[in-house]
């Protein structure tokens, strides 16, 4: 199972995040958000191969300077629908490692990406990714995936086992961020190692 640790803002929080062995580890860089990390070359700079730019954005190019600015390959993008497939297939093309946002709803739109994040839907949490809540796990992505909603090291065992039974075998590990912190954008050592360690331990049966 891969683990992936989201809402991290500084360059300590990172590596110790990678020294526990998570493989993926979120950067967001959008100013409203509580979790932006305001200098993402820093933040990054021994974790550049685990890094996620997660971002809210339109527009292609400006994701890719954003990315490229960091030396990032790997991206999570919200991007409406309007300009979704679009943007998306530019990311794929430049050869960048997608981490698609896939919102539990009904009528989504499949496209093609590395895994799913499987989320809340933005719309009843307020903001996109790391609301701390859960979802129904009513509409499963049409591929690989990352769980992620209100997950920490106390729920993994029950969500894990509420994932449908069809969805099973796209399950390739789960994703968390508010709820491993002390505070917005600052995370707790012994939530991320129990966070972790709990996924490790896991073998989930198709």
């Amino acid at each position: 199972m891969k683990v992936k640790v989201c809402g991290l803002t500084n360059a300590a929080d990172a590596a110790f995040a990678a020294m526990e062995g998570a493989d993926y580890l979120g950067f967001v860089v959008h100013p409203p958000s509580p979790r932006h990390c305001a200098d993402l070359a820093e933040a990054t700079r021994e974790v550049r191969d685990r890094a996620v730019l997660v971002t809210v954005a339109d527009d292609a190019e400006i994701i890719m300077r954003m990315a490229n600015s960091a030396g990032i390959g790997n991206i999570q993008p919200y991007v409406s629908r309007e300009h979704r497939q679009t943007v998306i297939q530019r990311l794929k093309a430049e050869g960048y490692f997608i981490l698609l946002p896939w919102i539990d709803e009904r009528d989504r739109v499949a496209l093609t990406e590395d895994f799913h994040i499987w989320e809340s839907n933005p719309d009843e949490t307020g903001v996109a990714g790391g609301s701390g809540r859960t979802h129904p796990m009513a509409f499963p992505p049409p591929g690989p995936f990352l769980l992620a909603g209100g997950l920490d090291a106390e729920n993994l065992w029950e969500r894990a086992a509420l994932i449908p039974a069809e969805a099973r075998l796209n399950l390739r590990g789960f994703d968390a961020a508010s709820r491993l912190e002390r505070s917005p954008g600052i995370k707790d050592s012994v939530k991320v190692r129990a966070f972790i360690r709990t996924i490790r331990s896991m073998s989930i049966e198709a």
